[in-house]
């Protein structure tokens, strides 16, 4: 186990203007689960590779248990990686497959034969050993390619979208499997995601990503609750975050017929600002209170406990549609007027040039 240290860690492909990573900063305790999270392209597959040696670092450094890793080689470096693609070799069984980098290592066929078989008793893949990849299931290569990750006792694990080729189903049982399997080992985890579901669910902290730059890291709470400006409100949270543009008016802030307060020490002398508001924070409002905002149902999900309704702003309906969300007893048709109002206490404000929290 071990802390990692990004210092201002930069990567400049060759060929680019633009760094893919650009003076990250981010401080990983030593047993913590951190996740990267980001839309395709920001650099949290980049940053990874960072780490495991994969990838130089062109400006800045990292450090594994305060030892900076220049010139180290990624077999030196004591980091095990779990593949998108499982890499396993299809000619060998799951025990081989495990045990592959202990003997190549020069480890006795007993010892490596004993670790092999602790691992498989943890991932309950004991009765699949004798078993090659072309015999298994997605989930069970996965869990084998865990196993090998494993059974070297690394510093630290890195994980590069380790569920993306697996079915819904499988992605919500495995995901808790790894999560309960790093409490179990405690080793130092840095996993990557596009998924912000998987990122909310399994990290201790999330670290958000936007082309190459550090957004925000905190717990899945604090980002959820807090979001520091509108790109990471925009992407934690699903159904995402309805942002809105809205016109400030004697300490108001006014957008398609309703008005929710705004702290003035928060707002300072603007004119407008972008107010999130949650799907879960909006209330059915009475169809004949002239407060709310009047939305023609443009689509309505429901999920059996609770209902989804997505509609467009009558007062504008090129405006970007809104998303309710509430419980069964409200389940309107297509084409319905219904009428919502934000719950004050719950409503984030950005600034609206910048994007950033106020």
């Amino acid at each position: 186990m071990a802390s990692v240290y990004f210092d201002g860690a930069t990567r400049l492909h060759k060929g680019n203007t633009k760094p893919s990573v650009d003076s990250v900063t981010l401080d990983i305790e030593d047993g913590e689960f951190l996740v990267l999270v980001g839309p395709s392209g920001c650099g949290k597959s980049t940053t990874l590779r960072m780490l495991a040696g994969l990838e130089p670092v062109d400006a800045g450094r990292i450090l594994i248990d305060g030892h900076d890793q220049k010139g180290v080689r990624p077999r030196d470096r004591d980091v095990a990686m779990v593949f998108q693609s499982y890499a396993l070799y299809p000619n060998m069984s799951a025990e081989e497959n495990m045990a592959f980098a202990l003997r190549n290592g020069g480890m006795s066929k007993a010892e490596a034969r004993q670790r092999v078989h602790e691992a498989a008793e943890i991932l309950e893949l004991s009765p699949l050993l004798g078993r090659k990849p072309g015999q298994m299931s997605g989930g069970q290569r996965q869990r084998v390619a865990m196993g090998r990750a494993i059974v070297r006792n690394p510093k630290v694990f890195c994980m590069d979208e380790p569920l993306s080729n697996l079915d819904a189903k499988l992605r919500v049982s495995t995901r808790a499997q790894i999560a309960a399997l790093q409490r179990r080992l405690g080793v130092t985890t840095v996993y990557v995601t596009h998924d912000q579901t998987e990122a909310m669910t399994m990290g201790h902290r999330v670290a958000v990503l936007k082309d190459g730059v550090l957004q925000q890291v905190d717990t899945p709470e604090v980002l959820y609750d807090h979001p520091v400006n509108t790109f990471v409100a925009g992407f934690i949270g699903s159904p995402a975050i309805n942002l809105i543009d809205a016109k400030v008016h004697d300490g108001r802030a006014e957008f398609f017929g309703a008005t929710t307060p705004l702290e003035r020490d928060r707002i300072g002398d603007a004119a407008s600002v972008t107010i999130g508001v949650r799907p879960e924070s909006w209330t059915v409002a009475d169809a004949l209170d002239k407060n709310g905002v009047a939305l023609k149902v443009d689509l309505v999900e429901s999920l059996g406990a609770e209902v989804f309704i997505y509609g467009s702003p009558e007062m504008d309906e090129e405006a970007k549609r809104i998303t309710v969300r509430t419980d069964k007893k409200h389940r309107p048709a297509v084409g319905d007027i219904v009428r919502v109002t934000p719950v004050a206490d719950e409503v984030h404000v950005f600034d609206a040039s910048s994007g950033e929290r106020l």
